[in-house]
């Protein structure tokens, strides 16, 4: 009897900003941010704000906080094959914005050198209106299929359940979403077309070996710096 098994899962994670109070005064620094420096820059953004990758200092407490939740959920996500030879690892964690208005998007795009990347979502912009013509979907994109599909764009694989397998997800936001998901996964943001003004985070997070213990294996031979000070977990 011929067997099928499903091979190579990739983890997308999903949840939720817990303090209003936090993400409004996340949204003040941003607004700050984009009104100090309006220029922002271009990346994968075409149209809307791009801040520079230093939130995680301009950002203040609140933001370290925020990278200190992506750093927990990435934790509960990972495996360590080189602990028991005493290898660890800790997170640096690089930040920046998103403000985009009507007509703005993200092109599909990777983050290279980071392990894990998340993308948070101060306000999603919709103004409560649930018309799904107003875009904005964060989309995903099985980075192996454009090229299966090239010469037969019609064929699909087929799921666990049996089903054509969807190579091109897509999820929309909501106020307060954090999702998170391996940087080597190409993600865009499918134009927006919302009254309000959509505000996001963006994380990456970048493994880095953490300080080895002494020859006892108590403690650590160097100082290994925080997550309170918003580098290394």
């Amino acid at each position: 009897m011929t067997e099928t098994r499903q091979l190579f899962p990739t983890p997308f994670v999903i949840d939720r900003l817990q303090s209003k109070a936090g993400m409004a005064v996340l949204r003040d620094a941003i607004l700050a941010e984009q009104a100090r420096d309006a220029a922002g820059m271009q990346i994968s953004n075409v149209g809307g704000w791009h801040s520079n990758t230093n939130m995680i200092e301009w950002g203040g407490e609140a933001a370290r906080a925020l990278a200190y939740k992506a750093m927990t959920m990435a934790d509960a996500c990972t495996a360590n094959a080189g602990s028991e030879q005493g290898r660890e690892y800790g997170w640096v964690p690089e930040m920046w914005a998103n403000v985009s208005r009507a007509g703005a998007s993200n092109q599909y795009h990777t983050h290279p050198g980071s392990f894990w990347s998340a993308v948070a979502y101060i306000d999603d912009g919709y103004e409560g209106d649930s018309d799904p013509a107003l875009g904005g979907e964060l989309q995903l994109l099985d980075p192996r299929m454009p090229m299966v599909r090239m010469t037969a764009p019609d064929l699909r694989l087929k799921d666990a359940s049996g089903a054509a397998q969807n190579s091109e997800p897509k999820m929309r936001p909501s106020s307060g979403l954090i999702v998170m998901f391996p940087s080597w996964l190409q993600h865009s943001v499918r134009a927006f077309h919302g009254k309000g003004t959509r505000i996001s985070i963006a994380i990456n997070l970048i493994p880095a070996r953490s300080a080895p213990q002494n020859v006892a294996g108590n403690e650590p031979a160097l100082p290994v710096q925080t997550p309170g000070e918003g580098t290394v977990h």
